[in-house]
C-alpha cells in the first residue's frame, strides 16, 4: 500500500514540473506582431478650439439715484420689462442739516426783502398818482418788487428741494423718482425698502437701485490662449453651446479681440467678444456658462491618414507603407509631408497615394 502511495506522488509530481515546463516554454515563444492597417482618405480637416466663457448682455447698466435718502417704494421686480424713463423706486430725502438750515435762512431773508420792496412800491405809486415822481422811478419800483418776488419763490423751491427732494415748480422731474436711464429687463434689484441710498459723487460711486439690460443684444465674452490667438481674425463666425439650456446652440461673430493679455494660471490669454444670433424665440439669462467652438483653419477633400500612422523623428514625418501579402509582407519606411491636422486625423501633402496602404499602431492581444 506505502508502495503505491509513493508512485501516486511522484506521478503528481512529474505532472506538475512537465506542466511548468510546457508554460514556460510557451511563454517563451515569440508572439506574431500584428499592426493595425489604414488606407489614405479623402476627407474635410478641420482645426478648432474651444473656448470656455459667460453669455452677456452687450449694454448693462446700474441705475443709481440722484440724492440721498431711504427707499420708500419699490415698483418693479427682478425680471420686469422697462422702458427708458419708467419709475423703478422713490426715494424719502433725509436734509443735509447745514443746507436745510441755510435754505431756511435764504427764505427768510427773501421774505424780508419782498416785505420791503412791497412797501417802497406803495410809497412810490401813491406818489406817483399824485404826479409827484416820474414814471421812470415807477417802473424801477415796479422791477424791484418782481425781482423780490421771484426771489422768494426761487428761496422756497431751493427749500423744498433740500428738505423733499421735490419742489412745486418741478414735481414731473423729481429727483425721488428713481428712473430707468434705459429699455430693456431688470436684472437686479439689489436693495429692499428702508435701505439708505447715497449718490454718486467724488468719494464713492453711489448706491445701485437696479441693473438694467437689453437681453436682446447679447455678446458671448471668453479668452483664449495666446497659442491660437494669432489664428482669429474678426468677423469669424463661432458656434455657441449653452450646457444649462439642454445643448442649446446659436451662431456668434467673432467682432472684438483684446490687444492686451492677462495673465491666468501662469498662462497669456486675451479676452474675446462675439456678438450672439438669437433665434426667434430664444431665451437666455444673463450669465449663462457657455462654450464656444471656433474653426481656426481647414483643408477641404485632402489626403489623409490617421495620426497615430505617423512617425515623427525631429522635423520630418514618416509612414510604413505596406508591400506584399500574407507571410511575405514587409513595411517601407516612406517620409511624406504632412499638413494640417485635427488631433485624429492628419493631411498628407506628398509621400503616397491613396492606392497605398500604411501600417499603423501595434494590436496588443489581450492576455487570457
Amino acid at each position: 500500500m506505502k508502495k503505491y502511495r509513493k508512485l501516486i506522488i511522484a506521478l503528481i509530481i512529474a505532472l506538475i514540473f512537465i506542466g511548468t515546463f510546457v508554460f514556460l516554454w510557451q511563454k517563451s515563444q515569440p508572439k506574431e506582431v500584428v499592426f493595425k492597417e489604414f488606407s489614405p482618405k479623402t476627407e474635410n480637416i478641420q482645426k478648432t478650439t474651444i473656448i470656455t466663457g459667460k453669455i452677456e448682455p452687450r449694454n448693462e447698466v446700474n441705475v443709481k439715484p440722484q440724492i440721498s435718502g431711504i427707499i420708500t417704494e419699490l415698483y418693479k421686480e427682478p425680471g420686469d420689462k422697462v422702458n427708458a424713463g419708467d419709475v423703478i423706486a422713490k426715494v424719502k430725502v433725509i436734509p443735509d442739516m447745514g443746507q436745510l438750515s441755510s435754505a431756511e435762512s435764504r427764505v427768510r431773508l427773501a421774505e424780508i426783502n419782498l416785505k420791503q420792496a412791497q412797501t417802497d412800491f406803495n410809497r412810490v405809486e401813491n406818489l406817483h398818482n399824485q404826479k409827484l415822481v416820474s414814471d421812470d422811478e415807477y417802473d424801477k419800483s415796479q422791477q424791484s418788487l418782481r425781482q423780490a418776488r421771484e426771489e422768494r419763490a426761487a428761496a422756497v423751491d431751493a427749500l423744498q428741494v433740500v428738505r423733499d427732494g421735490v419742489s412745486q415748480s418741478n414735481a414731473k422731474a423729481s429727483s425721488t423718482l428713481i428712473r430707468s436711464t434705459i429699455s430693456g429687463v431688470i436684472l437686479d434689484i439689489p436693495v429692499k425698502v428702508g435701505n439708505s441710498v447715497i449718490l454718486a459723487n467724488t468719494f464713492n460711486d453711489g448706491t445701485t437701485i437696479a441693473t438694467v439690460a437689453n437681453m436682446n443684444d447679447l455678446i458671448f465674452r471668453g479668452n483664449i490662449d495666446e497659442t491660437e490667438v494669432g489664428q482669429l481674425v474678426s468677423g469669424m463666425n463661432m458656434k455657441i453651446t449653452i450646457g444649462a439650456l439642454q445643448d442649446l446652440h446659436f451662431d456668434a461673430a467673432l467682432e472684438y479681440i483684446s490687444p492686451k493679455a492677462t495673465e491666468s494660471n501662469g498662462a497669456n490669454q486675451f479676452e474675446i467678444k462675439a456678438a450672439v444670433k438669437l433665434t426667434e424665440g430664444g431665451k437666455i439669462r444673463s450669465g449663462y456658462s457657455a462654450n464656444a467652438e471656433i474653426v481656426l483653419a481647414k483643408a477641404d477633400k485632402v489626403l489623409s491618414v490617421p495620426e497615430s500612422a505617423i512617425e515623427f523623428s525631429g522635423d520630418s514625418t514618416f509612414v510604413y507603407v505596406i508591400k506584399g501579402e500574407g507571410k511575405e509582407k514587409t513595411y517601407e519606411r516612406t517620409a511624406v509631408t504632412t499638413g494640417l491636422s485635427d488631433g485624429v486625423n492628419i493631411e498628407i501633402k506628398k509621400g503616397i497615394t491613396a492606392k497605398d496602404k500604411v501600417r499603423g499602431p501595434e494590436i496588443v492581444a489581450e492576455e487570457e
